[in-house]
């Protein structure tokens, strides 16, 4: 089969979806593989690194697209892109359609087999430790006095408080803030409704100034909290919040909210996704950082990880076609999004009110 690798466009992404390394793993199993010029610059692949394993550089955009059959990327198509792609296509990407109608509409339009990779990870995203490791790390500079933060520091000194950060979720995204915020030094509070997930942090951090309590403990935390961050992902259906706009009263006017999520809506009411270009922005007196592609701000660590995620779907996809690889492996069937028109995603179709077919349903015909 032949797979193609167009070059990220969402600003200030440098991600790529496949490092060399991988490419020829797929080159030695016969397939092809074609990526546009500088797809990998800033995760530290040129395009000689490419050519050196056996895949052929294509000049722009367009040509990835008309080359090839399988396309991986790392984040959504744009609008840029819509009209490249093609009905043949197999796209295999961070697709979030529950969240983006007209996307949605516009593959099913097209009638191409879409899979939205962030649902096929079975040990879940390896971006996700670094969205909480970044996230953080952008959180705690918010803090300083510069930006309009507390001007606590973030670690005790000559009898003053470090500064008091909120995680809310301690899954993967939630373990990666930790890292970041206790090794720094910080005073933590760890949320999580799952008991287990709070006897394990509790564990993994025993003798550092970190907490752990039921999400139920929240509102009595804000007004000391100098640093929220949200790395629970809600689910869309529904229409309440765990931090709602009458609640940012409550902070202190320095505090910050990082929301690594970035649900519209979501756990925090007044988040709104924002690029690295524009990363911050004030909402009932509260700045609140939400990019929404945090880990392409490391991309040689992202794209090493990302690659090797997707490499065995890869791998079946090319030798199986998409929805005979979807049969194989309950894992990629999860991300099968759109097949030919039909939409297939259930979060999709209960999000957005719209007809779907079950993916055991469509599978088993």
């Amino acid at each position: 089969m032949e797979i193609g690798v167009p070059k990220e466009i969402k600003p200030q992404e440098g991600r790529v979806a496949l490092l060399p390394v991988h490419v020829a793993e797929l080159i030695a199993a016969g397939h092809g593989v074609f990526l546009e010029t500088g797809a990998g610059i800033l995760s530290g692949a040129t395009d000689d690194d490419y050519r050196a394993v056996g895949a052929k550089i294509s000049p722009d955009m367009a040509s990835v697209y008309e080359t090839s059959e399988l396309i991986v990327k790392v984040k959504e198509p744009l609008g840029a892109e819509y009209g490249l792609l093609q009905s043949r296509h197999i796209l295999l990407t961070n697709i979030h359609s529950a969240g983006d109608r007209d996307l949605t509409d516009h593959l099913l339009k097209t009638g191409l087999t879409a899979i939205s990779a962030e649902n096929t990870h079975r040990f879940g995203s390896p971006n996700c430790p670094l969205a909480g490791e970044v996230g953080a790390f952008e959180g705690v500079r918010l803090c300083l006095a510069p930006h309009g933060g507390s001007g606590r520091h973030f670690m005790p000194h000559f009898g003053a408080p470090a500064l008091h950060a909120v995680v809310l979720g301690l899954g993967a995204v939630g373990s990666g803030s930790l890292r970041t915020l206790l090794r720094l030094g910080c005073s933590v509070t760890g949320l999580d409704i799952d008991a287990g997930s709070r006897k394990r942090a509790a564990l993994d951090w025993a003798g550092a100034d970190f907490t752990v309590a039921d999400t139920d403990a929240l509102p009595g935390l804000l007004a000391d909290t100098d640093l929220f961050v949200n790395c629970v992902m809600w689910p869309k259906h529904r229409d309440d919040h765990l931090i709602d706009r009458s609640m940012l009263g409550q902070m202190k006017a320095s505090a910050v909210i990082v929301d690594i999520s970035c649900d519209e809506g979501g756990a925090v009411e007044t988040t709104r996704a924002t690029s690295w270009d524009d990363p911050v922005y004030s909402d009932g007196g509260i700045r609140h950082f939400c990019v929404d592609n945090i880990p392409g701000a490391v991309p040689v660590t992202a794209s090493a990880g990302y690659g090797a995620a997707l490499l065995p779907h890869i791998k079946s996809i090319a030798s199986h076609g998409a929805v005979d690889a979807c049969r194989h492996d309950d894992w990629l069937a999860r991300g099968l999004t759109c097949v030919a028109g039909d939409l297939i995603l259930e979060e999709a179709g209960i999000v957005q009110k719209r007809p779907f077919i079950p993916v055991a349903e469509f599978l088993a015909d």
